[in-house]
């Protein structure tokens, strides 16, 4: 028997007050974020900027601050804050970039990737977190974005790519997409398998020639697709 998740826009509505909201904003990037080595300022105001928690499911307002992986719904989990912000510290994306995200989840890395660049396009397979983050997006007055349902590891919309972000984990990063980079462009994912998965930038320097950083480890789902090839045969 299979069970459809419940869309999380049809969660109960947000409740907490603009005070109690500032502080744990105020908190999550003093405590949280500061201390993970995030110094870029612009980050920093980025997160006051975008609200985090328009982008939750409205039940777990109270939540949007912690430092985790808050459930989505449908097996998903948006990533802990302090990892959204050292990825967005790495990549550096600048106002004239073109940003391809696999893995929208609920809408809140586009929209934060898409107050720095100039074109975001996200792709989400789950048709329910596809709705929920467009709605968000919309809902924030995030224009420049574009949220399409598909399977971005298989079939990613067509490059090239100044970013290509991945809001998710895979044991090895796929070579199309690499090829997909501009020169000079980056590549961020959280690359590996459980218990150990490391965020990797890489670079493209030329047609042929790739640069890959490892920035922390941590830990994420991995997107569909993402999980490695058994060669296990009978």
């Amino acid at each position: 028997m299979s069970i459809t998740p419940t869309p999380p826009q049809q969660l109960a509505p947000r409740t907490l007050d603009p005070a109690t909201l500032a502080s744990a904003r105020f908190n999550m990037i003093e405590q949280q974020i500061r201390p993970w080595d995030v110094h870029a300022q612009d980050v920093l105001e980025l997160l006051n900027v975008v609200k985090r928690e328009s982008y939750v499911p409205p039940s777990q307002a109270s939540l949007a601050f912690v430092d985790m992986a808050l459930p989505l719904g449908a097996g998903q989990h948006m990533l802990p804050p302090r990892v959204e912000a050292r990825l967005l510290q790495a990549l550096q994306v600048k106002s004239h970039e073109q940003v391809l995200e696999i893995g929208t989840g609920s809408g809140y890395m586009a929209a934060l990737l898409a107050h720095k660049a100039h074109k975001v396009t996200s792709v989400e397979v789950n048709p329910s977190l596809r709705e929920f983050a467009a709605a968000n997006l919309q809902r924030e007055g995030v224009a420049n974005t574009t949220v399409v349902e598909g399977n971005g590891l298989a079939n990613p919309p067509s490059g090239p790519w100044d970013v290509i972000v991945l809001s998710g984990a895979v044991a090895t990063i796929p070579a199309g997409l690499l090829q997909q980079l501009k020169v000079g462009g980056r590549l961020a994912a959280i690359v590996g398998q459980l218990p150990i998965m490391q965020m990797q930038v890489v670079t493209r320097l030329s047609e042929a020639d790739y640069q890959t950083r490892v920035e922390f480890e941590t830990v994420a789902d991995v997107l569909v697709g993402g999980a490695p090839v058994s060669t296990f045969k009978f």
